[in-house]
């Protein structure tokens, strides 16, 4: 989801490798030293940057669930000041057609380059201490109900039980991207994307029907 150009840190690069080996592997069957050995770095130097693996598995569950409300929010404002409205919550004015679709891209965007984020949270969010995963299901929370208001201004008619169902059931569509197949098996990226819009789009039109 983020448009950053610049290199990634040495914080940021020790992430994304611990994801991917926890991902891969499991939590408890990656050592502090094989995800030092990734970036190039001995073990015990990856506590300068990190008390231990707990705290790495924290930084990424509560980080991506905060980006991911982060970007809702950034999204809506974006398309809300084209169009004249915007703001926290809500469209404002904004066209919610619009609005919808840029978060669909948000998610994608997430879905498809962080799907080892999308693994290691349907396995070892339960590893959190209780505060972060709390912290995380917070967080959640706020993003889905985001998501269910811009539903709910495209359809009016669609009951808040059945808009936040509705919103569910497409996370979950888009969530199934680290298991569509093996790397090289599934078409582009660009024709994923759209396949994934188009699906998620359709999703909600059906549930918002007369």
């Amino acid at each position: 989801m983020t448009t950053r150009t610049d290199a990634p840190t040495r914080r940021e690069q020790i992430l994304k490798e611990a994801a991917r080996l926890f991902a891969e592997r499991g939590f408890h069957g990656v050592g502090v030293d094989e995800i030092g050995a990734a970036v190039g770095i001995s073990g015990p130097g990856l506590y300068r940057h990190f008390p231990g693996k707990d705290a790495m598995l924290a930084e990424l569950l509560v980080g991506i669930s905060g980006r991911l409300l982060t970007g809702a929010k950034r999204r809506l404002q974006e398309v809300g000041e084209v169009g004249g409205g915007g703001g926290a919550t809500g469209t404002d004015g904004a066209d919610p057609e619009a609005v919808l679709d840029s978060l669909i891209e948000g998610h994608i965007d997430f879905a498809l380059d962080d799907r080892p984020l999308i693994t290691l949270h349907d396995r070892e969010l339960d590893r959190l201490r209780d505060t972060d995963r709390k912290l995380v299901r917070q967080l959640q929370r706020q993003y889905v109900e985001l998501w269910v208001g811009v539903v709910r201004e495209l359809y009016p008619e669609l009951a808040e039980p059945a808009a936040r169902s509705a919103v569910h059931s497409v996370f979950g569509l888009l969530n199934s991207t680290p298991h569509l197949g093996r790397p090289g098996a599934l078409p582009g990226r660009a024709t994923t994307a759209v396949l994934l819009h188009r699906m998620a789009r359709g999703a909600f039109a059906a549930a918002g029907a007369p």
